[in-house]
């Protein structure tokens, strides 16, 4: 065991002894998400450094604290990516950071998500024991998946240590299409081009317009142009996608006495018409602003539709960011945090209040 996970782990121990609350933190860029933020800071940064990387393989093994942006520059260098397009929110943005938030970007509805290419990670449980899970291959995984179950829990289950994760080669070929049509127009659009055999990779629609990338083979994309139509743009040289990854299009700038809300829907459900709205994911991922206090009216707009909303920015200390869990999830919840951290250190209250 290196220095920096023994001091980790050591810092660990002594939490659980005292009933000390941690606060999971890489390079911070995510901090806004989630609930309260309390405890003491437990700095991920000094487990850095990619373990290995086997481009034939397409696996790649890095610590949690290693920066996301070099991870990605050395999988480019080699024409190998990270497909689902993490955010990263800021230059900070660690690994570990990526798997325990669970974000994706535009591409998510094509390609998967964070939790679909994580192959195996090691973790820190709340009683300081290292234990691992999964592998380096997808054959690996059988039964109850615990290291995928990492990704999305936002540091509540354990210290992420080191995680494997399966790469893909980079598309050849890249190209966005623009069409000016309102969004059921668009919605009932992308649903009928979902049942071809199209490249598209990833769509954007606000405002009245509608944004698709194509990404694959050369022919195939240039196939796709010709029989869609709209406005071509080439598709490395549109910072649009770059810009949706991590919300700094116009459309996701603050705005005064407004939350930002991210719902979870069916690709069919019909436009929600409750306030400004951007549309990705073919339908399945839409960001609406609303006033802060609105959280019943958007809650139930989503839940209407067939799914659910997550505050993501902006909200007052009194609205839940997520939607309040059903009692047999909310009691797999508590039994999976009281195996895991059972006295409950990690990140205490930032994915549920209660635990």
């Amino acid at each position: 065991m290196d220095s920096a996970l023994q001091t980790l782990t050591e810092t660990v121990r002594e939490a659980a002894a005292h009933g000390q609350p941690l606060r999971i933190r890489g390079g911070g860029s995510k901090d806004f998400y989630g609930q309260s933020l309390v405890g003491e800071p437990l700095d991920t940064r000094a487990l850095s450094g990619i373990v290995s990387y086997e481009p034939s393989e397409l696996v790649v093994t890095a610590r949690a604290g290693q920066p996301l942006a070099e991870l990605e520059a050395a999988l480019a260098e080699r024409g190998q990516c990270l497909p689902f397009e993490p955010p990263h929110f800021g230059p900070g943005a660690t690994v570990g950071g990526m798997v325990a938030s669970g974000l994706n970007g535009p591409a998510r509805a094509s390609v998967g998500a964070v939790r679909d290419y994580v192959l195996g990670l090691s973790l820190l449980n709340g009683r300081a024991e290292l234990l691992s899970f999964g592998g380096q291959v997808m054959k690996n995984v059988a039964g109850y998946d615990l290291s995928r179950l990492m990704a999305g829990a936002l540091g509540t289950l354990g210290l992420i240590v080191e995680v494997s994760l399966k790469v893909l080669p980079m598309a050849p070929a890249e190209a966005t299409l623009w069409f000016d049509m309102d969004e059921d127009a668009a919605r009932i659009q992308l649903n009928r081009w979902g049942g071809q055999p199209l490249p598209i990779n990833a769509c954007c629609w606000q405002a009245g317009r509608l944004a698709l990338r194509l990404r694959g083979a050369r022919a195939a994309v240039a196939a796709a142009q010709k029989t869609m139509g709209g406005q071509a743009v080439d598709g490395a040289a549109d910072p649009l996608w770059q810009n949706l990854r991590e919300q700094t299009l116009p459309f996701f700038a603050s705005r005064p006495g407004q939350a930002l809300w991210r719902l979870s829907l069916p690709d069919t459900a019909a436009a929600l018409d409750i306030g400004p709205t951007l549309v990705e994911w073919g339908g399945a991922q839409r960001w609406v602003w609303l006033p802060v206090g609105d959280a019943e009216r958007v809650r139930a707009a989503a839940a209407r539709a067939g799914g659910h909303a997550t505050l993501f920015r902006g909200g007052d200390d009194r609205t839940p960011v997520f939607t309040p869990l059903a009692p047999p999830l909310d009691r797999i919840h508590r039994e999976l945090k009281a195996q895991f951290d059972p006295a409950g250190i990690f990140n205490r209250g930032r994915l549920y209040s209660e635990f």
